[in-house]
């Protein structure tokens, strides 16, 4: 039938999300055809209008809907410190200990020779382009995962800003798990890790 063709297309693409089985794309599914057409059209609208107008900050790589995102450019945040992060929703979890008001520079992820990622695939030039201009700039913050990967990320940009004697470089205090990310990290464990960090060693 060609209303299940139709079906089986919808519950692909939504189980194509990260996170999304097929039991659960069914579900959306089945829950979106119950809905008003207007909500219908609200839904669709809503994300096409999302992939059309969010872009990247030009600043420090977060997503805002015009050049320069709103933590960036607000002026009530420290600009002496600059916390890097993995990816967009390590941002929201610091954000949500409501223990940092610095800013931020978002990698895109972290160096993985398995993965085929090297320092060019990152953000990491912009990062030092961004320390070299802006005078400001006091502390580097390192809020990468406790994995191999985080920390060969924090040692190659602690080597590349070494020659920077006034600024200081720093990384979130042990208090998250071998291996883990930042997102699965509870909000209270993650703010006293970063209020508690310490100065960044080559040695760990």
């Amino acid at each position: 039938m060609n209303s299940l063709k139709l079906l089986d297309k919808a519950v692909e693409q939504f189980a194509s999300l990260p996170g999304i089985g097929r039991k659960t794309a069914l579900k959306f599914v089945l829950n979106l055809l119950k809905r008003e057409d207007e909500e219908v059209k609200a839904f669709t609208e809503s994300i096409i209008d999302l992939k059309k107008n969010i872009r990247e900050c030009t600043v420090c790589h977060n997503i805002t809907d015009g050049e320069i995102c709103d933590i960036c450019s607000n002026p009530k945040r420290d600009r002496t410190l600059v916390c890097v992060v993995e990816n967009i929703k390590d941002i929201l979890s610091i954000e949500a200990t409501s223990q940092y008001n610095g800013l931020y520079h978002v990698l895109g992820g972290v160096i993985s020779p398995m993965d085929g990622i090297g320092p060019t695939d990152l953000h990491i030039a912009s990062l030092i382009k961004r320390v070299e201009d802006d005078n400001n700039i006091r502390e580097i913050i390192f809020a990468l995962s406790a994995t191999i990967e985080g920390d060969t990320t924090g040692y190659y940009i602690y080597k590349r800003l070494a020659n920077k004697e006034k600024l200081v470089i720093s990384t979130i205090a042990k208090g998250i798990s071998i291996g883990n990310n930042l997102e699965y990290t509870d909000e209270l464990t993650l703010g006293r890790s970063i209020v508690n960090r310490v100065k960044f060693n080559l040695n760990g």
